[in-house]
């Protein structure tokens, strides 16, 4: 009897992805592509033929993590491909690893495939080498995510055109380069259709999108859209889900998307979530001058008060950079006022760190360590006040929640305020008793909060 020939394994790679959700995103097509191309993904070095690593380069501390990460790759499987914003710095990476096989820059996906096909050529499948190979764009219209199922980031346009003198991300990731609107909204189509609740607009400039395009139309759902941010948030409104908006740069259009956050769709779900992430990076005008940012803080608290008029539950984020070159007591004084008058109802702020190659680090009168860090303290603490009574305010009221896990008797959700990884949560007390599973909407009762959190039970009907 004639035995079977046994498959051979298929060629296994190992990847480890690190930074921010843009760069997750770029994991996710480069993913997406091997396994498309036949390439078992594998968790462990030793299990792996060879490793890509997708790394961060923005702040020192990024940079020390991926150099860390390859160097452990190189260690556990000595067969490494680079790749990421850390890329663009080849000779910092030649210098500590100089056995990798390649280097490349950011959402070079072309690239990161040909360094994997020449490592680890693809198996020969005479069945699947008849079908044609997907782009890696068209590919991520359907791919491999890295976040939970109900959530996925959405990202509409590589690079940026501003040049912040505190900021290298341009010299990393180029100019905008925006996705056609009907790609990006055919993609979020699909995750809706796959069982995504939530979308996160990424980009390096959400505000901006579709400016390299000339808002260029293109047809989907049988009508024209414009390639610009409002026309593509009433798009993604039409999906039934959650959509979030980050990285949003403070242009005067934004304020044409708040009246779209204020609205309710037929199924009492909010058109666009009430959410603006928008890093104003600091009040005093002198130094968004030096920081080559917009400098009219009188009109951004206007503005800000409009949003909240227009939209009364409106979150607004930002970030924030203290002890930046220059930075006088009086101007920090200033922002600190600023703060107190926004009331910001989520705020990150970073203690200024030179990074290599931006042009801030050529600024005079640099603000001593001790000092960065005392006003660090004083910043976070006023923002902890503000955060603590902006969520006090929130007991009594009913939320409309998403669940992301269950743990014990609780649900672990988040609000319309909340966006996972960087805000807080709300922990459903009664989440196991009222049957709530990862990925639903509830109306939770708030019953307290602290300094980041909401506390809450799901009100059975009587």
């Amino acid at each position: 009897m004639t035995q079977p020939i046994a498959k051979s394994a298929s060629p296994r790679v190992g990847f480890v992805s690190l930074g921010c959700p843009k760069a997750l995103v770029d994991s996710e097509r480069i993913l997406t592509q091997l396994k498309v191309e036949g390439y078992d993904l594998v968790p462990s070095y030793d299990d792996a033929d060879v490793v890509v690593v997708n790394t961060c380069g923005f702040i020192d501390s990024a940079v020390a993590e991926s150099l860390d990460a390859i160097g452990e790759a190189m260690a556990e499987n000595g067969k490494v491909i680079v790749t990421g914003c850390l890329g663009k710095r080849e000779e910092v990476i030649r210098e500590a690893h100089p056995g990798v096989l390649s280097i490349s820059g950011p959402q070079d996906y072309a690239s990161v495939m040909s360094a994997v096909h020449s490592a680890l050529p693809p198996k020969h499948d005479p069945f699947v080498d008849l079908v044609p190979r997907r782009h890696s764009d068209e590919a991520a219209d359907v791919g491999i995510k890295l976040t939970p199922k109900h959530y996925a980031y959405l990202k509409i346009s590589e690079g940026c055109n501003h040049r912040c003198s505190f900021c290298i991300i341009p010299s990393m990731r180029g100019d905008l380069v925006s996705r056609p609107v009907d790609q990006v909204l055919r993609e979020a189509e699909k995750l809706a259709m796959g069982g995504v609740r939530e979308l996160l607009v990424i980009s390096q400039d959400t505000s901006a999108y579709g400016v390299d395009l000339r808002y260029a139309e293109r047809e989907w759902r049988g009508r024209a859209w414009q390639t610009r941010m409002k026309a593509l948030c009433e798009g993604l409104s039409e999906l039934g889900i959650w959509t979030r908006l980050h990285y949003v740069y403070p242009y005067p259009h934004v304020d044409d998307v708040i009246p779209l956050m204020a609205e309710t769709g037929p199924d009492g779900m909010r058109r666009l979530l009430p959410y603006l992430d928008i890093p104003f990076q600091h009040a005093n005008p002198r130094i968004l001058k030096l920081m080559k940012r917009p400098g009219a803080v009188d009109r951004t608290l206007e503005r800000i008060r409009r949003w909240r008029e227009i939209c009364p539950d409106i979150t607004i984020r930002s970030t924030f950079i203290v002890g930046f070159p220059g930075e006088t007591d009086g101007e920090f004084e200033q922002l600190l006022d600023f703060l107190e008058e926004a009331q910001l109802d989520r705020v990150g702020a970073f203690a200024y760190s030179p990074v290599e190659g931006a042009a801030a680090n050529g600024l005079p009168d640099p603000v001593p360590e001790e000092l960065k860090q005392e006003r660090l303290a004083r910043f976070m603490e006023l923002q902890a006040d503000i955060s603590t009574a902006r969520l006090e305010a929130k007991v009594g009221t009913v939320q409309r929640c998403l669940v992301d896990a269950i743990d014990g008797e609780l649900a672990i959700a988040r609000s319309m305020a909340d966006a996972p990884e960087i805000d807080g949560l709300v922990q459903i007390q009664n989440g196991f008793e009222a049957g709530l599973k990862p990925g639903e909407f509830v109306d939770v009762e708030i019953l307290g909060s602290d300094e980041h959190d909401l506390y809450g039970e799901v009100a059975f009907d009587d």
